[in-house]
This record gives structure tokens, sequence and C-alpha cells, in this order.
């Protein structure tokens, strides 16, 4: 198989290119529309394809594009799989069904965004809006600084940046930053204060296809932090003994690299709020769950967070110079998916051994 061919300059070829991989495979398609055009005007959706039998006691969902531009590397894995023919008799002989989710925020993939098409990061928007929502106070006081009046940011603000890194360190600053907000609509990692629409999507799909399953595993595919190229299997389930064991057993064996965790700060991710993997437990009750993400390396985390910062800060100044405008895209990208064959590699061997794992772990 063609690797290089799998993966895409653009969401509407990752679309085309997935839609038609499952179609060739014979899977069942359905597609959610979204309700706002792509950044080249073509029509954006959450692409579902089940390929196995609907009444499957066995799940497997493998997901892509929960933060939008980083579908350009997992759009790149579910076309692969579902050309794949060792990984899908593998999956068909276990009478494992296997659900590709493709693009579950479609608009923050067409426009090179992390972010929902209402500002939100989907991956902090699973919370009960019902109740008084967490507060970020070290966000609240970082805030303007992360998104100053100019871009390129001042000497003046560089300066105070590296002055709170120096006094409070690398891994406060990324927490503060990344681990969700509720307060500032315009900022960094909003966790929002409703629903949004790919959060109700998402929801939509696990009713229709998780509720016969008795087991579920799942593999969100992500990227940009860590070693550029490693998959860090991060557990993503409730911090329960129980489920990290599970996932430890599963994944952990055959020279990959160990299951990390946010609640005991083995990860390369700070401890986050409302993460979307609570949905399962919800909308899916009736099953036994085991999930990771995989979070593939790009580049180092300070610059990582330089480049959400100027996307963030485009996203508040529209007006701002064409050139500059497309450098700060090229920046995010660049951020989140690294275009070379090598790196293409190291991302399709990683998930293809997961998803070999997962089969096995459903079945023991």
């Amino acid at each position: 198989m063609d690797l290089h061919a799998c993966f895409s300059d653009s969401y509407a070829s990752a679309r085309v290119k997935f839609l038609e991989a499952a179609v060739t495979a014979g899977m069942g398609v359905r597609s959610y529309a979204h309700p706002l055009k792509g950044r080249d005007g073509e029509d954006l959706a959450v692409d579902v394809a089940l390929d196995g039998p609907p009444d499957a006691e066995h799940l497997l969902v493998v997901s892509s594009a929960c933060h939008g531009v980083e579908g350009f590397c997992g759009s790149g894995v579910q076309v692969y799989a579902a050309r794949d023919a060792e990984w899908r008799a593998k999956a068909r002989a276990a009478r494992i069904a296997v659900l590709y989710i493709h693009a579950l925020n479609p608009h923050g993939f067409s426009f090179w965004r992390r972010t929902t098409h209402e500002n939100v990061d989907l991956n902090r928007n699973f919370q009960d809006f019902g109740q008084p929502l967490p507060i970020n106070t070290a966000y609240r006081a970082l805030h303007p600084l992360l998104l100053p009046a100019e871009w390129p940011p001042t000497a003046d603000n560089q300066a105070a940046i590296a002055s709170y890194i120096a006094t409070e360190g690398v891994a406060r600053y990324q927490s503060a930053v990344s681990q969700g907000q509720h307060e500032f609509a315009d900022g960094m990692f909003f966790g929002g204060i409703e629903a949004t629409w790919s959060n109700e999507t998402l929801r939509h799909v696990l009713q229709t296809y998780g509720r016969k399953a008795q087991r579920i595993a799942w593999m969100d595919l992500h990227t940009g932090l860590g070693p550029s190229g490693v998959g860090e299997r991060i557990f993503a389930c409730r911090d329960e003994a129980a489920g990290l064991a599970r996932a430890r057993a599963w994944w952990g064996g055959g020279g990959a690299t160990p299951v990390t965790s946010i609640y005991d700060g083995s990860s390369s991710s700070a401890r986050l709020t409302g993460l979307m993997w609570w949905a399962v437990y919800e909308e899916c009750p009736q099953a036994e769950y085991t999930g990771i993400a995989m979070e593939y390396g790009t580049l180092p985390i300070l610059d990582m967070i330089t480049a959400l910062r100027a996307d963030h800060w485009l996203h508040l100044h529209p007006e701002a110079p064409a050139a500059l405008q497309a450098a700060i895209h090229r920046q995010v990208l660049d951020a989140f998916y690294v275009n070379t064959d090598v790196w293409r590699a190291q991302i399709i061997v990683q998930a293809r051994q997961a998803m070999f794992q997962a089969v096995d772990g459903l079945l023991a």
C-alpha cells in the first residue's frame, strides 16, 4: 500500500479518501452534516463507517480530528486501516466491529484550527452544564499575556511569559494554559458554556452504534505532545484502578511505549477537565469501557503553545495582513502535522500495533 497516499493536504481531500476507502471496503457509512461550510466552501461532516456486525458484543472505536487540525494525522491512520486487509481480517475473525469516526471537529480540520467553530476545545467541553463549571484561576492571570494586542509579541510580552515560566516552571505553564477554562470565550482551551455541535453529534453516534456492545475500546488519535513521531498511549478513562490495569495490560506490551496517565502525572499531558470520553459512560452505560488517546509528538511544548497563541490571536484579528495570516496558518499546521514520510510511517506502525492489541484486549 502507498502509505503517502493515505494522508492528505486538506480536509476535503481527506474526507474523499476516507469515504472512498470505507465504501470500497463495503462498510456501512453515515454522515452527520455540519451547519457551516469549510474554508474553501466545501461541505463539512462527521463521517462514520462501521466495519463489522452492528450487533457485535465488542466494539473498537477509532476517531480522528477531535482537535481539528490534528485530523491530518488521524485521517491518514483511518484511511490506511480501511485499506489494510490483514487488519480487517483480524477484527472480523474476532467478531469485533470497528467504528471509524472521521473528523469529530470537521470545521477545525478544514480551517487548520484546533477548536470548533464555537472556538471551543472539544476535549474540554464534556461537562455537566447544569452545575458550576471549573474555574482556572491560573489561566485568568495569564490570559492577557497569552493574547496580546499585537503579533508577533513585543519584547516586553515575551519577557513576561519567560518570567512566568522561570518562576513557575514549564509544567505549571502548560497546565495553566491547557487544562481548560470556561471564563474567556475568546481565549485558549475554552471549554464552552454549553455543549457544542460536535459534542452533541458524538453523543448521537455513541447512542446509535454503541448501545448493543458489552465491551467498548476507543483509540482517539491526537498530535502535538511529546518527542516527534512517538505515540504516547494516554489512559482515557475515569480515574479508576481497574480501567488503568486493563489499558496497561492491553496496550503496554510488544515494545510499545507504556500507557501513561494524567491522573498520576506520568503523561506529557496536564490533568484536564471536560474530557470527551466521559460521553461513553453516559451514552453506553451497559458497556465496560477501556480507552487511550494516542498522542503523536511533533514540536517541543513551548513551540506548540506559541503556535496556538498565534492562532487564537489571528482569530481575534481577522484584519491581519495576508502574509501574516498565511504564516500563522502554516505555523499551526506544522505544530500538529510533520509532513515527512518518516513521520507518517512512525504513525502508521504504532497505530496499527495498538489496534491489533485492542482486538486481543477486547477478547481477553
